[in-house]
């Protein structure tokens, strides 16, 4: 019987036979894919440091700035994306020290590139985080889109009296008060109604002239005559004498002894200066009558609220003792001056008073809503990065990626939303909620860059031909032994604790940089650490001999450094000191943020930046660049 095997074993062959027929075509076939994916793009893997973002290298290795292992990348870029381009190359341990290629300096290490900044917007300059690492940061967007500008103002006001509804009564002559009729402030009166009689003896002689001169008018005749009745008439007009007294006059033909004055206008008593028998002088002031009919309200804007405040437009005012009913009122004046302390302007507006419910030295809550455009570009205020110089917000695109892109905002709007003049489109979105992580990177990148060239000039790219003299003179000297190298923690408020190993700050958790002794003499304070202490101003009594947490906030304690005093500076040949420093207060006062240097007081009180409590110059590691500061800002006279 023969085996089973040997029937199958033509099928066998006839299947290897057509698998090796058709295994040409399929790799041809494999190998066009290959070739027409490489050509459409190209695959690299690079080497970085997590640390160290601008350490970029083809190989792995160990970082030369802060001694950590570099880490792969791989990064796919399209054939028409545009290559880094390397401005030159610095040494990490020698500052000042560059060359336009690649090499080692005088010490024997690699230096590394510097490439030139990318441009906003560009791939280089996007952020790119995996989607677990989005949600732990808690990043959220809002949506820039269009609206109207419109904004409701809300402030406070005082109710003042109508200036154009104001009546002061005075007499022309002197007298005596003979009887009051209105004898207390508060009461209403109107118009024509008595106010008090007075008896003059000048009013008496000037009636009695009156009645003697129509008396010779009707004995003789002739110009004269009327001429002098005229002139009597006048008289008694000119001294508020009404018709029908000097009617009443002419029918008894005898002189009265008082006089009987009448409330020129409607209104209420808010002034009464007389008493009954008094004698009064002419000119004095005895009522001082206000029309509460309509009232005036007078309300504070802050300046860059004006553009939204405009004549005509209705306010609404509520009081705190009666919310209903609202008050409706417009805008009739913007005065043409600024409070040079408070900044802000004052507006007025008239109101209808049906009940007197306004009274006169009230407070009350003025809102007025304006709407200076019907559709504009609109962006969410928290989405707003402000560096004092730019305005910055964080585009999220497709991918997690997020594209920092420069903005110009105009006015606010209701809502927590800003005008964007420039610099975003519809319907993007932006990041409303972690952009400070986002930004992190770059600002601690430029903290560092500036740390470790604190004299470094900003060069261009050397021309191929020729060297920059640094470079020739690193290269032509005979080799010296190594400076001693030491490690200090690169953000600048801890600048001033020294290692002699590699590793984390135990102050923030940030990995140690190595720096040489020259070149940390010019980024350290000087002075040694005092204590620690909480960041937080309200913990400010907080003092610990070591670093670590604040036992209150669970922040991370920040080192005081105690500042060496300086030998007083002279002028040369006297004892006397030199005029810049004459002026210059014992004690200064700036921000605890380095950043917020320039802030410098001689008095304490809050930064206008941050709203930080300002601190003692000598409390903090930045204190004399904020000395520095000072003397720039008041020179010596």
């Amino acid at each position: 019987m023969k085996p089973k095997f040997s029937i199958l074993t033509p099928r066998i062959l006839l299947a290897l036979c057509v698998i090796l027929a058709c295994a040409p075509l399929l790799l041809l076939n494999g190998c066009g894919q290959d070739h027409g994916s490489s050509a459409g793009s190209k695959e690299e893997t690079l080497y970085t440091c997590g640390m160290d973002k601008q350490v970029i290298q083809n190989k792995p290795g160990l970082c030369p700035i802060c001694g950590m292992e570099l880490r792969p990348i791989r990064k796919q870029r399209s054939a028409n994306a545009p290559e880094r381009k390397v401005k030159y190359y610095k040494s990490t341990m020698m500052p000042g020290e560059v060359s336009p290629t690649a090499r080692k300096d005088s010490v024997g290490m690699e230096m590394v590139p510097v490439y030139e900044e990318p441009a906003a917007g560009s791939e280089s300059s996007t952020i790119t985080i995996d989607p677990v690492t989005v949600q732990n940061m808690g990043i959220r967007t809002g949506v820039v889109a269009r609206g109207p500008l419109r904004r409701t103002l809300r402030t406070f006001g005082v109710i003042d009296y109508d200036e154009t509804a104001l009546a002061e009564v005075s007499t022309k002559f002197r007298g005596w008060i003979e009887k009051l009729y209105v004898d207390a402030t508060g009461q209403q009166i109107h118009r024509g109604e008595p106010l008090f009689e007075i008896y003059s003896p000048e009013l008496y002689l000037a009636q009695t002239e009156y009645l003697l001169t129509l008396s010779s008018l009707t004995n003789q005749q002739g110009p004269a005559a009327a001429l002098r009745q005229t002139a009597a008439m006048t008289k008694l007009r000119y001294w508020d004498i009404s018709e029908d007294q000097i009617a009443g006059l002419e029918h008894t033909r005898e002189p009265r002894k008082t006089l009987r004055v009448n409330s020129p206008r409607d209104g209420i008593v808010v002034e009464k200066m007389v008493l009954e028998g008094q004698m009064v002088e002419a000119g004095a002031k005895l009522y001082r009558l206000a029309d509460l009919a309509t009232v005036w309200v007078q309300a504070q804007i802050y300046e860059q609220d004006l553009p939204f405040v405009q004549l005509g437009q209705e306010a609404v005012v509520t009081l705190a003792s009666q919310p209903e009913p609202k008050f409706r009122g417009r805008v009739t004046y913007l005065y043409p001056m600024v409070d040079d302390k408070t900044r802000t302007a004052r507006v007025r507006m008239e109101f209808h008073n049906p009940g007197y419910f306004l009274k006169p030295g009230m407070y009350a809550t003025v809102e007025m809503t304006a709407e200076l455009a019907p559709s504009v570009l609109l962006v969410p205020d928290m989405a707003v990065l402000r560096s004092g110089e730019k305005n910055m917000v964080f585009v999220a695109q497709e991918g997690g990626r997020f594209d920092p892109r420069p903005v110009v905002i105009g006015a606010r709007a209701e809502g927590n939303l800003y005008h964007v003049l420039s610099g975003l489109r519809e319907g993007e979105k932006v990041v409303t909620s972690g952009q400070f992580l986002l930004d992190s990177e770059s600002q601690l990148r430029e903290a560092i860059q500036k740390m470790r060239q604190p004299g470094a000039p900003e060069i261009s790219t050397p021309a191929p031909m020729s060297e920059p003299a640094s470079v020739v003179s690193a290269t032509n000297r005979p080799p010296t032994a190594p400076e001693k190298i030491v490690y200090i923690c690169p953000m600048p408020d801890h600048v001033a604790l020294e290692y002699d190993h590699p590793g984390k700050c135990p102050l923030c958790g940030m990995a140690l940089v190595p720096v040489t002794e020259e070149t940390l003499s010019k980024i350290q304070p000087g002075g040694r650490v005092e204590y620690y202490t909480c960041p937080m101003p309200e913990h400010s009594d907080v003092h610990q001999d070591k670093p670590g947490k604040c036992p209150r906030c669970g922040m991370t304690l920040i080192p005081v450094m105690t500042q060496p005093q300086p030998k007083p500076a002279t002028a040369p040949g006297t004892n006397h000191p030199p005029a810049a420093m004459e002026g210059v207060p014992s004690k200064l006062y700036t921000c605890p943020m380095s950043a917020h240097a320039d802030v410098v007081a001689d008095q304490p009180g809050l930064c206008p930046k941050c709203d930080m409590r300002l601190v003692e110059t000598s409390k903090v590691s930045h204190g004399k660049i904020a000395e520095h500061h000072w003397t720039e800002q008041h020179p010596a006279h």
